[in-house]
């Protein structure tokens, strides 16, 4: 059975997410809980991977691409993001960060890909 890129975006997704859960139990803090990108991703991955709709791959790349997108402004404004790059949350944040990073961007650009391709064959 071959990988599809709706395939790669839910994995990315998942991935994502299971940083993300890295993250929190590295102690990261996230303003509720439980972290609002562990939601997002989650929720991103079970409309990728269940709905059968052309358009289902593309919310799991704009739930990827939120991720970006917010991981730069935390960063810009208080450096939260990028403290956990560095270590703010231990070895074990660090790494959580980067596949929540990773992830995130993966399944932003899957995403992409798999919602063209499924609008070219017309399903």
């Amino acid at each position: 059975m071959a990988l599809t890129p709706r395939g790669l975006t839910v994995i990315s997704l998942a991935v994502g997410a299971a940083g993300n859960a890295l993250m929190w139990a590295a102690g990261a803090e996230f303003p509720i809980y439980p972290p609002p990108n562990l939601v997002i991703l989650v929720a991103g991955a079970l409309i990728a991977g269940l709905v059968r709709r052309s358009w289902a791959p593309a919310v799991g790349a704009f739930c990827g691409l939120a991720i970006m997108v917010a991981f730069a402004i935390i960063s810009l404004v208080n450096g939260a993001g990028t403290g956990h790059l560095t270590g703010t949350a231990g070895v074990l944040g660090a790494i959580g960060t980067v596949l929540h990073l990773a992830g995130s961007a993966a399944g932003a650009g899957a995403g992409a890909v798999a919602t063209v391709l499924e609008r070219r064959a017309g399903r």
